[in-house]
């Protein structure tokens, strides 16, 4: 049945762990829904909107390690090596890490401990060849913000680098993206890597804002530069200008990228904190989301 968390202005909707059977994506936390109570207004949309397409993001989903899975360069075809918020995933094969393979999980056990304005997820370790990482994540409730905050803990032998980022699957009422939504970011920001010419044409900078010349009509996706040095209280803000209706995110961490994904119905910007934890040692990071009219 999953989770709700609600204080009259938001109400977050939260599956249960069983609910998202994937291999990649964390499975505590994953927000299927924010509603902006004052209108009845919706945030969230799903990765795709054909059954059995994508990986099954939907919402405000995290991931770990999408580019530096852990253990899994040392690990035998066969072994397995840890993905925080899912489990033990077996490796298949000798091929590079794919986040989008369909790995076998051991899932971790996990303990929760839910209120009305705040939830706790805490993961217990799985010794897995010297690695084992404990995580504990609350989502909370204020105002009309949600917060998001993680401290991961290795208690095991081995030293280890990954990353995190949360994919916003945002579509503000379901409204179809077009020259309507906005994108800001601090500084002068600009396009990087884009996946294909399409992208660059899709997309139109102008002083720190993103807008889209029409509908996609495919995936488009990019990272994006400029806001590095920049300052500024949050890390990027979309509104939907025709509803007047915008969600923002900022966090407390160094930022280490951010890139741009997303499609007809959905838009996806991503913020990334780097990971490195030595045996013993515990890293605290969080994100807040505010959600808001114009």
């Amino acid at each position: 049945m999953g989770y709700a968390l609600s204080n009259g202005i938001l109400t977050v909707d939260i599956a249960d762990l069983v609910d998202y059977k994937g291999s990649r994506f964390d499975r505590t936390g994953f927000i299927t829904q924010v509603t902006l109570e004052p209108g009845k207004h919706t945030f969230c949309v799903p990765e795709s909107l054909i059954s059995g397409k994508g990986t099954g993001g939907q919402g405000l989903c995290n991931e770990f390690g999408i580019s530096r899975a852990i253990g899994y360069d040392t690990a035998p075809v066969g072994g397995w090596f840890p993905k925080p918020g899912v489990g033990l995933l077996q490796k298949q094969n000798n091929y590079p890490y794919q986040f989008n393979t369909d790995y076998l999980v051991n899932p971790f056990k996990v303990n929760v401990e839910a209120g009305l304005h705040e939830i706790q997820y805490t993961i217990q370790p799985l010794e897995c060849r010297g690695y084992s990482i404990q995580l504990t994540k609350t989502i909370s409730l204020c105002h009309d913000k949600l917060n998001i905050s993680y401290k991961m803990h290795n208690k095991g032998s081995q030293h280890f680098q990954t990353e995190e980022y949360i994919h916003n699957f945002i579509g503000i009422d379901n409204h179809e993206v077009d020259y309507g939504y906005e994108l800001r970011l601090p500084g002068s920001v600009r396009i990087e890597e884009p996946e294909s010419a399409y992208t660059s044409e899709l997309l139109q900078i102008s002083k720190g804002r993103i807008s889209w010349n029409k509908s996609p009509d495919r995936p488009f996706y990019c990272k994006l530069g400029g806001w590095e040095n920049a300052d500024g209280n949050c890390n990027w803000e979309l509104l939907h200008k025709p509803s007047g209706l915008g969600v923002r995110e900022s966090g407390d961490f160094q930022v280490a990228r951010i890139a741009l994904w997303g499609g007809r119905h959905v838009i996806s910007p991503e913020v990334f904190v780097n990971i490195e934890l030595a045996p013993g040692q515990s890293q605290h990071w969080s994100r807040t989301y505010q959600f808001f009219y114009v």
